[in-house]
């Protein structure tokens, strides 16, 4: 532990890189309330229908699949902190287009050029706050993505219906801006300066982190000889052979898995329908802004109960109630859209509870866990590109579920759609019990060894 506890620059490091996942929640939200003014041309008058706008999201989550697996070999190449500062170049030009753009193309562009950022810091946001923080706050720094994610989505959510659109995309301009100029002034990971030699900037990396009093010896010691005991490691391929390689990675794409198939995008477009089948008189945008307050406030408690209770148990509790919630919610919809009720206003308060708890039952597990747990699980020798396959993994299933969720909604019904995510969520619970190490307060060696290394 740092002398006196002095952990306040982790921290600051922690929050200027996850400004950037701030910039990437602000390009996952974009549309969320200024669709009608998309569908009435106000956007450089480009005129948009249902097809266009779901390119317009999809194509944002193809973006960032594609970054995720050169985003890892360029940061063991170039390092951490100067691959991180390079995303600004896709989004700001990517935010240059939407605000200049002419015609639907360029729209969908750019939107992929916001996309391959994005996935970007899927890896590297991880990556680095894992690298910098000591064992006791490394899962409290590792929810911060998810939490900037979060501001990110209630940022879009509150000045989309505040703003004229053109002032609006200059404040999502701004925020790769703002990151660049705060991250700039941070220290590279240390953990990569001792990879590459640089003994002298990785004691001074320490000094930034864990302040001047601080002594760093016993710390690096002991992570040079993790380094050099990692060279004498095999490759990529023959380490996949071990044991915890295959188990660290079908955790991590499981996790991957039930984080997207949970339910959570089906919640939130159905979200303004299930307040108006409750008979809400508030507006679809007070609606929308209301559930991503639930979710920064839910994802910021997180943060602190991360590493009082653990991961496990937070994973566990998580799915719980997202099967629950899921369950309640298809059976709303069975009883309204089959008429198997006639006035379902009565039981109004049904879906209102249930979508507000599975919100904050996403929030506390399975929305930041996934994300830390391939910073932590994944070995050194496969971290970079397995991470990077994991996030691969979920903005395909991102992409799948934002491009065809409503045809399949549309075809098997709504209350069938929830249903099956209910199943999903309650599969997670056995899944974790029975397969997930508990991660908490544990440094990687004692992680790689309870996963069998």
């Amino acid at each position: 532990m740092s002398s006196g506890g002095k952990k306040l620059p982790q921290y600051i490091a922690a929050v200027c890189i996850c400004i950037g996942a701030w910039g990437t929640g602000t390009a996952i939200s974009w549309t969320s309330n200024i669709t009608n003014d998309l569908k009435d041309g106000k956007l450089n008058d480009i005129k948009m229908g249902d097809d266009e706008i779901g390119w317009v999201g999809s194509l944002m989550t193809l973006g960032a699949m594609c970054m995720c697996f050169p985003i890892g070999w360029i940061a063991d190449l170039i390092g951490r902190k100067p691959t991180v500062l390079l995303t600004i170049i896709p989004f700001t030009i990517g935010w240059l287009m939407i605000l200049f753009g002419s015609n639907i193309v360029m729209i969908y562009i750019a939107r992929f050029l916001i996309g391959l950022a994005g996935g970007g810091f899927c890896v590297m946001a991880p990556m680095y706050t894992s690298e910098i923080a000591e064992t006791d706050i490394r899962g409290t720094l590792g929810t911060f993505f998810q939490l900037f994610i979060t501001i990110g989505i209630l940022y879009c959510g509150v000045l989309g219906y505040l703003l004229a659109l053109t002032a609006f995309n200059v404040a999502c301009l701004v925020i790769p801006i703002i990151f660049g100029v705060l991250f700039v002034f941070q220290p590279e990971s240390p953990r990569y300066d001792l990879i590459k030699g640089r003994t002298d900037k990785a004691e001074n990396a320490y000094k930034r982190l864990r302040g001047k009093d601080y002594d760093y010896s016993g710390e690096m010691k002991a992570l040079t000889a993790d380094i050099e005991t990692e060279a004498k490691l095999p490759g990529f391929l023959e380490s996949m052979k071990t044991k915890a390689a295959k188990k660290s990675t079908l955790i991590c794409f499981a996790l991957m898995f039930y984080q997207q198939l949970s339910g959570i995008n089906a919640v939130m477009f159905y979200s303004q329908e299930i307040f108006r089948s409750a008979g809400s008189t508030l507006k679809d945008s007070y609606c929308t802004i209301s559930i991503q307050v639930i979710q920064v406030i839910a994802t910021l408690v997180a943060s602190w109960a991360v590493e009082k209770f653990g991961r496990k148990i937070l994973l566990m509790i998580s799915a719980f109630f997202m099967a629950l919630s899921t369950g309640l919610l298809g059976l709303f919809f069975s009883l309204k859209d089959r008429e198997l009720i006639d006035d379902v206003s009565s039981i109004g308060f049904i879906p209102i509870i249930s979508l507000n708890v599975f919100i904050i039952a996403f929030s506390l597990g399975f929305g930041p866990i996934p994300w830390l747990a391939s910073s932590e699980m994944f070995s050194p020798e496969i971290k970079s590109k397995c991470s990077s396959a994991a996030a691969t993994f979920n903005w395909f299933l991102a992409f799948i579920v934002t491009k065809f969720y409503f045809i399949f909604a549309s075809n098997l019904g709504a209350d069938v759609t929830f249903y099956i995510f209910t199943i999903i969520s309650a599969t997670a619970v056995v899944f974790v019990l029975i397969v997930v190490p508990e991660t908490k307060g544990k440094t990687f060696a004692e992680i790689q060894a309870e996963l069998g290394s």
